[in-house]
């Protein structure tokens, strides 16, 4: 309660206040849209909205305490007017700096760096500066620093929490204290001061496993690129983190490891615990979207299922995934002139993500031919550790892989253990792999998919790099530069007689943003199947393969601002179509939605400050206390 005491309301809302006190990092840029000067912003139609971004940013900090603020902070480029006004003057250099200019610095520190990790370290720190001069510095590299802010370099910032922690980022909730999770969940805000919550259990993260505590980071991440790649207010995101213990031994072993030191709680009791924070959340934050994160083979989707049908959520490990793969498939059959209905595909890895994008798949399928879900789910053969699933695996298979076992009867003399026999056997147009089997993908494998299809559509998608299950090199040379490839990490253009080739990198941050901005701005009361098959739609209609098959089946990264806005609208009029829009007045008119949606995007740009008197005016003393209260 003492955070809450210190609490003024500045700018938009409680949450701005408690976001500057606590140096939240959960915030973000906009890629490839032009910059514009506040004192350039014209009146707009929609600047009347709640969530607009154009006009004066209201303030009630002065002094030290808003130079120690990152929401607030512009450092030297406060303009002469506001250091007066904000009792600045003698506090930063005399020379006003402009956010061009600041941008060049934090480069030329950035660049100082060698090692990805320390890069990673100095953009931490940036952030818990000044906030709007680190997203427009990702805003200007996106594509360079989008591994060294996500995936594969913020795994090794993740393996390495306790070892690299400064200060906490996020809540923490303990389910030592099942008691305290809506008390602590309350220290966020207000109702309405939530749009956005990541949550992850730090159970399976990036590929590499159980992290514990550690989980936070994702759900940091994964907010930075909401922001970043969609522009959802940075001041009302929340990320959060389930500690229920870890199986990982290095960290149960470890004196420096930050969370509990004991194995993961399961069954009815870690259940009741994800209940009671998924209950606190939306009494107290009604209109916020629950993204799930990074949870284990056995939780992931049980939790989806379990709550989707209720409210607002989506987990980007099964759909997110599901949906980015079926938008790159849907463009590589435009190219192999290949009907989805008539199409055979082979997934290797049937964990969250494999039977995430078979779903999607499945669902799709059932749409576009007018099959039933059971008779298109007949179209993906799923492949495990046990091999192709069969029926007679029983038990030891998931309740997800349970609709896509063959009769055994089907399978009956074939062999089915091998990855290779399977593809000679089935004779698929598409190979996914979602494995995190290194070098899976054989010569052998790729030539006979090569053998059969003019244009084997071939997506290596387990990341990170490390793990991938061939590269774009040896799948373009094993087939003769007849595969379309798509990967789970970025690769660069390969080449095969002459001819290049761009590999397109099925980026879940092409995708998962733009639903949820969607999901934010209609406030929709669930996250529908019609959605989802809409974000798909109008992502893959930005394929650059539409136009020249040798370019990438899915849009660069350096686009995915503009590609959000598109998904979003999307999102949005499948929203309203069924009902679940609760936002009033969203516009009809195509071009009258664009504007509406693009105004309520948070941009990286210095807004002019306007002092306003709080409750109370918060002192350099009272900063440090609440500084110390959260370390």
């Amino acid at each position: 309660m003492f955070l809450r005491q210190l609490l003024v309301r500045s700018g938009q809302s409680t949450r701005s206040a408690k976001a500057s006190i606590l140096c939240s990092t959960v915030l973000s840029s906009r890629p490839h849209i032009t910059m514009t000067a506040p004192d350039e912003v014209k009146p707009r139609k929609y600047n009347h909205l709640p969530l607009a971004t154009s006009g004066p940013l209201e303030c009630s900090l002065k002094g030290t305490s808003l130079l120690h603020t990152p929401f607030y902070n512009k450092g030297a480029a406060f303009t002469a007017e506001e250091r007066v006004e904000f009792g600045l003057t003698g506090l930063l250099p005399t020379n006003v700096s402009s956010l061009d200019v600041q941008a060049k610095r934090a480069y030329n520190q950035y660049s100082s760096r060698t090692e990805n990790l320390a890069k990673n370290t100095f953009m931490t720190s940036l952030v818990e500066q000044n906030q709007i001069l680190y997203y427009r510095l990702i805003h200007d590299h996106l594509k360079e620093m989008m591994p060294v802010i996500y995936t594969p370099t913020e795994g090794d910032a993740i393996e390495r929490y306790s070892e690299l922690f400064r200060k906490p980022t996020g809540c923490f909730l303990s389910i030592d204290e099942p008691e305290r999770v809506h008390d602590n969940l309350a220290e966020w805000g207000e109702p309405e001061d939530i749009d956005y919550i990541v949550v992850s259990d730090g159970e399976e993260i990036l590929g590499i496993g159980d992290q514990g505590v550690g989980g936070i980071l994702i759900s940091v991440a994964k907010l930075v690129l909401t922001t970043v790649c969609a522009g959802i207010h940075p001041d009302r995101q929340l990320a959060v983190v389930l500690d229920t213990g870890t199986d990982n031994e290095r960290l149960s072993n470890d004196d420096l490891y930050l969370g509990l030191q004991k194995p993961r709680v399961r069954g009815n009791e870690y259940d009741d615990f994800v209940d009671n924070f998924i209950q606190s959340a939306r009494k107290l934050y009604p209109n916020a979207y629950i993204h799930f994160e990074d949870f284990g083979l056995t939780n992931a989707r049980k939790i989806l299922d379990k709550y989707r049908p209720s409210m607002p959520c989506f987990n980007d490990d099964v759909q997110g995934t599901g949906c980015v793969t079926l938008a790159a498939i849907m463009a590589g059959l435009h190219i192999t002139k290949t009907k989805l209905a008539d199409t055979k595909i082979v997934i290797f890895g049937s964990g969250s993500a494999g039977t995430g994008i078979a779903d999607q798949i499945r669902d799709a399928i059932a749409a576009d031919s007018g099959k039933s879900k059971e008779d298109a789910a007949k179209q993906i053969y799923c492949v495990d550790k046990p091999g192709l699933l069969l029926k007679s695996l029983g038990d030891k298979l998931t309740h997800t892989q349970i609709g896509y076992a063959r009769d055994d009867d089907e399978w009956k003399g074939k062999e089915t253990k091998g990855l290779l026999d399977v593809v000679k056997e089935v004779k698929p147009h598409v190979l996914i792999g979602t494995s995190t089997k290194p070098k899976a993908f054989t010569q052998e494998i790729i030539e006979e998919m090569s053998s059969h299809a003019d244009r084997p559509i071939v997506f290596p998608l387990s990341n990170p790099t490390r793990l991938h299950e061939a590269s774009p090199e040896d799948i373009n040379k094993w087939s003769k530069g007849k595969a379309l490839i798509a990967t789970g990490s970025p690769f660069p253009s390969v080449e095969y007689d002459g001819k290049e080739y761009i590999v397109a990198e099925c980026n879940n941050s092409i995708c998962f943003p733009g639903i949820g901005l969607g999901a934010v701005l209609s406030r929709s009361k669930l996250l529908s199947d019609k959605m989802l098959v809409a974000a798909v739609k109008a992502l893959a209609a930005q394929s650059p393969a539409l136009k020249d098959p040798q370019q990438g089946l899915l849009p660069d990264v350096e686009d995915v601002r503009e590609i959000s806005v598109q998904i979003a609208k999307a999102v949005i009029k499948a929203s309203v179509e069924e009902g679940l829009a609760q936002q009033k007045d969203i516009p009809d008119d195509d071009a009258e939605l664009d504007e509406w949606v693009r105004e309520q995007m948070w941009n990286p740009v210095y807004r002019p400050l306007k002092y306003v008197e709080g409750k109370g005016k918060l002192s350099t003393e009272t900063m440090s206390a609440a500084g110390q209260a959260r370390s």
